[in-house]
């Protein structure tokens, strides 16, 4: 039997340790393992699951229970896995859903069966648990189901469509919200100055680190990557301070000159709203591709979308908010560098979409006059007639049901009297909201108001 990360043995006589916690207390690893953290105050980014008596705080604490912890690289799944696994007295062992076969699981369940005879519990960790096939999770399920053992499972897919019913609903589902730049920031200060890490022997310039931020994506573990290859480099010419002519050199590519923070980060963005809203696809590809190579927060890029799809587009193409809204979520279900593809269709289609700002100018003038105070009394025949003594007031006296009238419109008044020739929204003649401007006129003339 082989030794487990804390001396125990991994599984039964065909089971060998697997996976990015293994053989951690060699000589020579990768900064991003040797600044792992080793207690659950350690962690950054995922103070929502800190709180006490919270699930994680008693599964660090050895309370038996079973875990999918949800979200995306590099933001301290594994991590997790390795604290409890250093405070909790069961035993660890791990496995990679990517090696791992059904044979080797059920090693692993054999020697846990074996194990809690003598009162030893098994955490078990698996790795990418959404490359587990149905059969895999099949037979883990009867251990979860009865605390065979304590399994905690990481993955980045929304276990909703990757984890069976069975298994995810005996289960608790913690998600990891992705990192921040002042988490990634606080991470590279505690790995220049701990022991552990570079021990206080190289200095990170400003504009380094603001790089390294940013190329990082949100993901811990690269930005720790990019540091240690950064200060190899500094090795190499015999200096102390890390510039970002040695993180670009890190990274093997040219940095794209585009400040997150400054007059870079408006001027391309600008440029790229302003490319989609003017109809030029080339253009509006272009300024996306700068983004995505800068390491600009997908998320960000998608928000932008589904504002301008209502802002700029609106009823013209009613699909715009859909398609939009889509790459964002898409964007958020399975990440990057595949999002990238998500986000180029939805500027394509945004681009060529045909636009109209009736929706923006809509809202913001009813919102205008809110503001002035041209607010008035809700119609009486309107108001709410459900409550004791609403119809001793009048209230929903009158009132014409629309369903009701030719053409489901009921001709009475619905604004307010000081608003009644009020007009906000008035279509274009573009795209679809060509055929609304029709469709609005007949109405208004339903409604009698047609020559107000």
């Amino acid at each position: 039997m082989s030794e487990d990360l804390f001396g125990g043995t991994v599984g039964g006589p065909t089971a060998t340790p697997s996976g990015s916690l293994a053989d951690t207390d060699r000589d020579g690893l990768p900064l991003a393992v040797r600044m792992r953290p080793r207690t659950l105050e350690e962690i950054v980014g995922q103070e929502h699951l800190m709180a006490p008596g919270s699930p994680l705080r008693r599964l660090a604490a050895g309370e038996p229970m079973s875990v999918f912890l949800w979200g995306p690289p590099g933001v301290g799944k594994t991590t997790i896995a390795a604290v409890v696994s250093r405070q909790s007295d069961s035993r660890f062992v791990e496995l990679s859903a990517v090696t791992a076969g059904v044979k080797d699981v059920r090693a692993v369940l054999d020697q846990a069966r074996r194990d809690l005879r003598t009162a030893r519990q098994t955490v078990l960790f698996v790795d990418e648990v959404h490359r587990f096939s149905k059969t895999q999770q099949d037979v883990l399920l009867p251990a979860v189901e009865n605390r065979l053992v304590t399994l905690i499972a990481a993955t980045t897919e929304n276990p909703s469509f990757s984890v069976i019913s069975p298994l995810l609903s005996r289960s608790l589902l913690l998600t990891l919200k992705p990192l921040t730049d002042e988490d990634i920031s606080t991470l590279l200060d505690r790995a220049l100055a701990s022991e552990r890490g570079l021990a206080s022997e190289y200095q990170l310039d400003p504009d380094a680190r603001a790089m390294i931020v940013r190329l990082a994506g949100a993901d811990a573990r690269r930005a720790l990557t990019f540091l240690e290859e950064s200060a190899a480099g500094a090795a190499a010419v015999d200096q102390t301070m890390i510039t970002t002519d040695l993180v670009e050199r890190a990274v093997d590519k040219a940095a794209v000159r585009y400040d997150r923070d400054g007059d870079q980060h408006y001027d391309v963005i600008s440029a790229f709203i302003k490319s989609i809203r003017g109809s030029d696809v080339q253009a509006a590809l272009h300024y996306l591709a700068r983004m995505i190579a800068a390491g600009e927060d997908p998320r960000f890029i998608a928000r932008r979308l589904v504002i301008l799809a209502s802002e700029d587009i609106g009823l013209a193409d009613p699909t715009a908010l859909l398609t939009a809204t889509a790459a964002a979520h898409a964007v958020e279900f399975i990440g990057m560098p595949e999002g990238r593809i998500n986000l180029a269709q939805a500027v394509i289609a945004l681009a060529l979409a045909p636009k109209s700002n009736a929706v923006i100018k809509a809202v913001d003038a009813a919102l205008a006059d809110v503001s002035a105070g041209r607010i008035g009394l809700v119609p009486r025949q309107l108001r709410d007639s459900h409550y004791p003594g609403a119809q001793r007031l009048g209230h929903g006296q009158g009132y014409a049901y629309a369903h009701d009238e030719p053409h489901a419109v009921a001709a009475q008044q619905y604004l307010p009297d000081e608003l009644t020739g009020a007009r906000y929204y008035v279509p274009t003649e573009y795209g679809a909201e060509g055929p609304l401007a029709a469709r609005l006129a007949r109405i208004e003339e339903l409604l009698g108001r047609a020559d107000d």
